[in-house]
């Protein structure tokens, strides 16, 4: 029987979105269970949740085979490094998680019968073909590059997601998140938010990859965690883009950094890493007719927060 109080299993309950999802869920009345091995996690992202009664963290490689007692009703699995310097240093762990963590938590779902959504990306697309990107486009991947560790974790997950559902009936929900920033994010994961505020913030040189044209869309964390979770709560169970339609190119992006933060930093420019995409943007369509969802922070009012939390770490 399931208790009247639902209750959510995070895993990677310690990162960046991990955690803000977790935030969103005590916040709607869910007790959560969090995981994390912090790989890539920090204590410092739940430790405002110490003493909440509706918290309980177990610190778990979810690799491993997971056992919690008890009803669960959702399963949200988010364990996974998600930054470029991560899966260039532990290519194996993340594709582990990929694989091996995605089978322990569709396995829990299976067990608990809970309904279960795993975090898949945009670089499922790889460097893609098609712009804007739709869910029904395959991508185009290298299975070699140095990339390929973190895509091909990722669209194994999907592929093993569907296979649950097919196979096992469980209520499975994929989401495919875009750049995201805000608060809680690492100074040093080599994400291009994280890069290019901790320079300007410190008026050390912003670093712009290539000739600055390749484009990205930034969601701020609170539109894109209200996004999944409205996904979880649909029935829609093929892939759903969630991520900011607004385009920019990372010259634009570097200089409205700089203004935001008056900073005194020079644009530099390096050579393009390898597989590097040169154009990112979701085609939200589906986002906005199934999940009436579509972003609402624009991008100088999420700046103005992460931006601040950035000057209390650099």
């Amino acid at each position: 029987m399931k208790s009247k109080q639902p209750v959510s299993v995070v895993t990677g309950a310690a990162g960046f979105l991990g955690s803000h999802l977790t935030d969103l869920l005590l916040s709607r009345g869910h007790k959560v269970i969090g995981m994390d091995n912090f790989v890539t996690g920090s204590v410092d992202n739940i430790n405002h949740l110490g003493g909440n009664k509706n918290f309980r963290f177990v610190e778990q490689d979810v690799t491993e085979f997971i056992f919690l007692e008890g009803p669960v009703n959702y399963v949200w699995h988010f364990a996974s490094p998600a930054s470029p310097i991560d899966y260039l240093k532990i290519p194996i762990q993340t594709m582990k998680v990929g694989s091996l963590g995605t089978h322990k938590a569709l396995g829990l779902a299976k067990f608990k019968k809970a309904r279960f959504l795993v975090a898949s990306t945009s670089e499922i697309y790889g460097d893609p073909l098609v712009h804007p990107q739709t869910e029904d486009y395959w991508g185009n991947v290298s299975t070699i590059g140095p990339r390929g560790c973190y895509d091909e974790a990722k669209r194994f997950a999907e592929a093993l997601t569907m296979a649950y559902h097919r196979e096992h009936n469980v209520a499975t929900r994929i989401v495919r998140i875009f750049n995201t920033y805000g608060p809680r994010m690492r100074l040093n994961d080599g994400r291009v938010v994280p890069a290019f505020v901790s320079q300007a913030l410190t008026n050390k040189p912003i670093t712009v990859f290539g000739t600055g044209t390749q484009t990205r869309a930034f969601c701020y964390v609170s539109d894109l965690i209200e996004g999944i979770y409205r996904l979880m709560m649909s029935e829609h169970n093929l892939p759903v883009n969630i991520g900011n339609p607004r385009e920019m190119t990372m010259l634009e992006f570097a200089d409205a950094i700089i203004k935001a933060t008056k900073s005194r930093s020079k644009i530099v420019f390096k050579p393009l890493p390898q597989d590097d995409p040169k154009q990112r943007k979701p085609d939200i369509t589906k986002a906005r007719t199934i999940l009436k969802w579509e972003p609402q922070v624009t991008l100088a009012e999420g700046m103005k927060k992460t931006i601040a939390y950035f000057r209390t770490k650099v």
